[in-house]
């Protein structure tokens, strides 16, 4: 865990950098009880769920696959913000030029109040339609779904869009589709001018994201790694505090001054 000697470091570059970004992963989420691919327990219908983040099996099984969407949409609308999504909201009022690049498509950024956000795999709850690309609320469609994890045969018809009557698919970014427009150039020019980068409950092991801690280094910057265990950006890490986010997160900054 942690040391108080190494809180304070920390605190001492934070306190001192004026330009700082953060980018944040599965682990920060995690703790708002966000159900990952990977943990203990999966995520339902006992299939891989890379075989669902696709266009291919969208285009295969369109029934299927926005059922099981619509599934996990449930069961994320139903996790709050914690004290390290708060944390970040006050470090950005603190700190102009602030910049957030998440690779969570959960949302709790948002609803914690984030603004200056970049959203690198998309949005769970955004839904748009696959023809005319208008925008439809995840949130609102999951919440009057019958869908019925264990029952997957019962599956109700997709929802449609509104608009044109094709369906509709969530907004992140499946396999072998490319990120959102923009998403990670503007997340590199914010690591490149950072003279601190946060990376928060990240594996460091899924790129183009994880790239942006050597961007940092490169551009002389320091690179600050907060996560429950080492992880692969520890070899590009100026220091890492071990320890959940929740709590790291907070205490770092009330050993900053901030908030």
């Amino acid at each position: 865990m942690t040391t108080k000697r190494e809180l304070d470091r920390a605190a001492d570059w934070l306190a001192q950098a004026q330009q700082v970004v953060a980018l944040t992963g599965a682990g920060i989420s995690a703790e708002s009880g966000v159900p990952t691919f990977r943990g203990p327990g999966g995520l339902w219908r006992r299939r891989d769920p890379m075989t669902l983040a696709t266009p291919e099996a969208f285009a295969a099984d369109p029934r299927g696959t926005q059922a099981w969407y619509r599934w996990r949409q449930q069961l994320v609308a139903q996790c709050t913000p914690n004290p390290a999504h708060h944390a970040l909201v006050r470090l950005e009022q603190a700190r102009p030029g602030f910049v957030l690049a998440t690779q969570n498509v959960d949302g709790l950024h948002r609803v914690a109040g984030s603004e200056a956000l970049i959203e690198l795999h998309g949005n769970l709850f955004a839904d748009r339609c696959v023809a005319c690309h208008a925008p439809h609320d995840g949130r609102a469609l999951a919440a009057a779904s019958e869908v019925d994890p264990e029952d997957p045969g019962a599956d109700p018809e997709p929802d449609r869009c509104t608009a044109c009557g094709d369906l509709l698919r969530p907004g992140v970014v499946w396999f072998g589709e490319a990120l959102p427009d923009g998403a990670i150039e503007r997340a590199a020019e914010a690591a490149e001018r950072a003279e601190l980068l946060l990376v928060i409950g990240t594996s460091g092991v899924v790129y183009p994201a994880a790239g942006l801690a050597a961007l940092t280094k490169r551009a002389g910057g320091r690179v600050l790694v907060l996560n429950l265990e080492a992880s692969a950006h520890d070899d590009v890490a100026d220091l890492t505090l071990l320890g959940p986010a929740g709590k790291v997160l907070p205490a770092l900054l009330a050993h900053a001054g901030i908030g």
